[in-house]
């Protein structure tokens, strides 16, 4: 007899309020209520479900966090190589353009946002149970293309059970991170740690972008520039690898609201003009870099974008934090300041066996984006 059961729920305004103080004892504000609720409330477009894991005695013990997307072909072959075989084969399979996705995990953010269990579970019974939770929810879907798992950066924990079930792994682009030293009490200590060579880049962003106002917006502000700012990421987000989703900025204002000074929105102005912003979240000694936006047209003169770098690196500092994730893209740039490659992997399975035949050998064609990977520190023990 398995332990183990699941209820899914349409919206977490469904989930009684005790059960958030139960299941999320260790606070982490990414399966919070305030949260969740955040990104459902403000992106009606995207289907939200929540799969609960619960033991015999009704306590809950894990959750799956699930969206129904639709997900652009476009979008997935921006940056990556693929044999035009393969790519005519994809096309003529999806004529329409679109993959109807059901994704495990926060399609907006880099991360092990999707899925939390609790270490008292025997592990591979309560995965089994969650995947055949999310197998039921896909029957229940049409047209359904297929499911998409993210992120892990300890695959060899879960490989094995998704291979069981079908799935394929999935290399994606490194999350960077950098770790802050507890002797960096300034930003100044922090460029004394680099070599000559990257405290001149450092320094130089900085003069670059010395016209630059730097605010951090409140509630009332990010109301009056929010129709700028969604501009502005809309803007940076055409120039990325690949983008899942549009994200409506109105989670930003949701989020603002509940975790205060725990969530920063930081605009950046030329004289009156709002010309970039970049948005961070303190999770416990984490800090985790969001979405930014930026006016290309300027980044170039003024540095904008290696400025949003070196003020996340100030804002952990000052708030003594552990390390910052920068999230995935611009990893070249990221190595220069600090940020080191942490590889996560995702997992992807068709609705139809025949058609992983090919996702498997469409996988192995595709070429991630290769980029220099710099150590800027010096190689002192001290730092």
């Amino acid at each position: 007899m398995n332990q183990y059961y699941i209820k899914t729920y349409s919206s977490v305004s469904e989930i009684s309020s005790s059960f958030w103080a139960i299941f999320n004892s260790e606070k982490s504000p990414y399966f919070s209520k305030a949260f969740l609720e955040a990104f459902e409330l403000s992106n009606p477009k995207i289907e939200f479900k929540y799969c609960v894991l619960y033991d015999s005695s009704n306590e809950p013990k894990g959750m799956a966090l699930l969206q129904i997307i639709n997900l652009e072909l476009e979008a997935i072959f921006k940056n990556v190589k693929v044999h035009s075989l393969l790519n005519w084969l994809v096309k003529t399979l999806v004529p329409s353009g679109y993959l109807k996705m059901l994704v495990c995990g926060n399609i907006f953010l880099s991360g092990e946002h999707g899925l939390k269990l609790h270490n008292s579970l025997e592990k591979e019974q309560a995965f089994s149970v969650i995947v055949d939770a999310i197998e039921a929810l896909k029957d229940q879907i049409y047209p359904l293309h297929g499911i998409l798992v993210k992120d892990f950066y300890t695959p060899e924990l879960f490989t094995t059970q998704f291979i069981k079930y079908g799935f394929s792994r999935l290399q994606v682009e490194p999350n960077m991170i950098i770790k802050l030293q507890d002797s960096w009490r300034s930003f100044e200590d922090y460029k004394e740690a680099l070599k000559s060579k990257y405290r001149v880049k450092v320094n130089k962003a900085d003069s670059k972008s010395a016209q630059l106002h730097c605010k951090l917006l409140d509630e009332s502000e990010f109301k009056l520039y929010k129709n700028q700012l969604q501009s502005l990421y809309e803007n940076t987000i055409k120039n990325a690898n690949f983008n899942a989703q549009v994200l409506n900025l109105n989670t930003y204002l949701r989020l603002r609201k509940a975790f205060k000074k725990d969530f920063t929105v930081t605009a950046y102005f030329l004289a009156d003009q709002l010309v970039g912003f970049a948005t961070a979240l303190v999770n416990d000694k984490h800090l985790d870099a969001h979405f930014i936006g930026l006016n290309y047209d300027l980044n170039k003169t003024h540095s904008i974008y290696p400025r949003i770098l070196n003020d996340y690196i100030r804002l952990g500092i000052k708030k003594r934090l552990k390390q910052i994730n920068f999230g995935r893209t611009a990893s070249e740039i990221k190595s220069t300041v600090g940020a080191d490659p942490h590889e996560i992997c995702c997992y992807i399975k068709h609705k139809r066996t025949w058609v992983n035949i090919f996702i498997r050998l469409l996988i192995k064609r595709i070429k991630l984006k290769e980029f220099k990977n710099h150590s800027p520190f010096k190689t002192d023990s001290s730092y």
